[in-house]
């Protein structure tokens, strides 16, 4: 299908039709993680979650994202890109529905799995669909076009999620699924031929290897979501979690660099640009989907806002995006994708350090500026990013590459919400204890404030009431620094990013 479109700068309708259902797949799938942000914390009220294990329902669906992405490749030559398609389509639509009825934290988790485990075929799949359907020359406005998606996606989701959310209930968001939905079926359906399935690959499939992917990442993601709750390695199910993870992913990378039945070449890894590219996508990644899980969770435990305030404060992020996309293209050609990286990360750590410096007051004035300034860096390397990562390689290795790099970002993803999750947890007790320790009831400044002369009497009960009161003010101090903490890591690691980016090189 569209061969001469690939050869020549042409593109046929039907090859656009196709590029653009995938695009409808990848606006399914970024609606899904956006349009949840804004209702997370109404989410965890309702399913009788902590802000620790609320971020289950974003890590769950990640986590499955990772395991399948890597099998899609495989899968298309199996099943067809057609069938791939649309039965990944059908069951997260199917999926998302079932989440709307979810009665408690449990059954939620499992159908977000089920429900990443089928939308992991739409970003790969919609990304190999560039490569293979467009000649090089719009190679650049597909990516643009991929970019574009997910930011409508971000711009529409928090906004539209926390206004269902507040006017009927949070489980209406995940029935705006089903428009896009039905649309990339229909695309597929008609613009992607039928091609035979080829279930004797089925045999000759590296079961061990997908074992161990499947070992390794589930016990590496136990590790960072129960870790803090369980005492680190004070748990012996965590020592234990620890050793299925390092042995799982050992065999896993040793099964597909050295066995014969690989399913994913991460020997793409080993060319220069991909490797780097890949290495800061899974950077990207963490920080982007670590900040997304966050920043509701602080607007709502820090600040009291309710989910409409939440989405309208995210909106932002995508509505910034979506007037940059249309001008991506241009800037490619003015200026090289290295430059335009570095600009990205560059950026996007500005608008963490921006987002660091929270106090009392610090709500909407603080962070929907930072929120912007991250807005502006994202498409900068969501499409140069890509564009640079493939770069040099065959179209033979799309598949793998597509995977690859989506794995890695989603991997990145899993783990920075894990990990931000668990340093606010564990930062905030830290600057509780040596806030703390600065303070001692029996100061005169203090004590002046006490009622009944200055005297303190615990069990007097206007004393217990201020005791309270310091004790809620010491704490919510604490989460301000915490949440600090927590931006700050993200602005080191992709200004770090912003220094690697300039040592990528077209080859």
């Amino acid at each position: 299908m569209a061969a001469d479109a690939r050869s020549t700068s042409t593109v046929s309708f039907r090859a656009w039709v196709a590029v653009i259902g995938g695009l409808f797949g990848c606006f399914m799938a970024g609606m899904n993680v956006h349009v949840t942000s804004a209702a997370l914390p109404e989410i965890e009220g309702a399913l009788g979650a902590t802000f620790e294990e609320g971020s289950w329902i974003s890590t769950a669906y990640l986590v499955a994202e990772i395991i399948m992405i890597p099998l899609t490749a495989w899968l298309v030559q199996v099943f067809s890109l057609r069938r791939v398609m649309l039965w990944g389509s059908g069951v997260f639509l199917v999926a998302s529905v079932a989440c709307s009825m979810a009665p408690n934290l449990p059954v939620m988790i499992i159908i977000r799995v089920i429900q990443g485990a089928a939308g992991a075929v739409l970003i790969p799949l919609s990304f190999q669909l560039i490569i293979t359907e467009l000649p090089a020359s719009k190679i650049p406005l597909g990516m643009a076009l991929f970019s574009l998606a997910n930011s409508v996606a971000q711009a529409a989701g928090p906004s539209i999620g926390g206004w269902l959310t507040d006017v009927y209930s949070w489980r209406w968001i995940f029935y705006l699924q089903l428009f896009p939905g039905i649309a990339l079926l229909a695309a597929v359906a008609w613009s992607i031929d039928r091609q035979p399935m080829n279930l004797g690959l089925l045999r000759q499939g590296d079961w061990l290897g997908i074992a161990c992917m499947v070992l390794g990442l589930g016990a590496l993601q136990i590790v960072l979501e129960e870790g803090g709750r369980k005492d680190w390695f004070g748990s012996a199910f965590i020592v234990w979690m620890s050793l299925a993870a390092v042995v799982g992913l050992a065999g896993f990378i040793g099964r597909q660099l050295w066995g014969s039945k690989s399913f994913i070449n991460l020997r793409l890894l080993a060319h220069y640009n991909f490797g780097v590219a890949s290495v800061a996508m899974f950077i990207f990644g963490a920080s982007t989907y670590g900040l997304v899980f966050l920043v509701p969770n602080y607007l709502s435990q820090m600040q009291g806002y309710n989910a409409s305030e939440i989405g309208i404060s995210l909106i932002a992020y995508g509505m910034v995006q979506l007037v940059l996309a249309p001008f991506l293209p241009r800037l490619m050609k003015w200026f090289s994708a290295k430059i335009l990286v570095a600009s990205g990360f560059a950026i996007m750590a500005l608008g963490c350090w921006m987002g660091a410096h929270l106090s009392a007051d610090s709500a909407s004035n603080v962070i929907i500026p930072s929120i912007v300034v991250r807005g502006i860096g994202q498409p900068l390397i969501m499409v140069a990013l890509s564009v640079l990562a493939v770069h040099g390689l065959a179209k033979a290795e799309s598949g793998s590459a597509s995977a690859v790099f989506s794995m890695l970002r989603n991997l990145g993803g899993a783990v920075g919400t894990a990990l931000l999750a668990q340093l606010v947890v564990v930062r905030e007790q830290v600057h509780s204890a040596r806030i703390g320790e600065s303070l001692n009831i029996f100061e005169p400044a203090l004590q002046q404030r006490l009622p009944g002369g200055g005297l303190l009497q615990e069990q007097w009960p206007q004393h217990q009431q201020v005791l309270g009161l310091l004790d809620q003010g010491v704490r919510h101090q604490s989460f301000l620094m915490a949440y600090s903490d927590a931006f700050y890591l993200a602005c080191v690691a992709l200004t770090l990013c912003a220094v690697a980016a300039l040592l990528l090189r077209r080859t």
